[in-house]
């Protein structure tokens, strides 16, 4: 009896880290996605939409949206299926 619990116990285990796999690698995505907008944001004040697309490159990213208005920048960018919007400005 004891064998068939560690087994079962075992057996929900696996079955709960294989659940889990997929859900961890989201919540990666969505970190590294979140870093890199708001990487190319900064990038994005002084350097333009250029300086985002490299940075947001740079961080294993891609650059789906940007714009300025005024002395704010907003970008989207994309990492896996997460996409994550940042802003940034140089003004007060």
């Amino acid at each position: 009896m004891t064998v068939l619990v560690v087994l079962v116990a075992l057996a929900m285990t696996a079955a709960i880290t294989l659940a889990m796999v997929p859900v961890l690698g989201d919540l990666t995505d969505r970190q590294q996605a979140r870093s890199a907008a708001d990487a190319a944001a900064l990038a994005g004040v002084t350097g333009g939409r250029a300086a985002s697309e490299a940075m947001a490159s740079r961080n294993d990213a891609v650059l789906i949206a940007w714009s300025r208005s005024g002395h704010e920048v907003t970008v989207q960018v994309r990492v896996g299926d997460q996409v994550i919007a940042a802003r940034a400005t140089d003004g007060p």
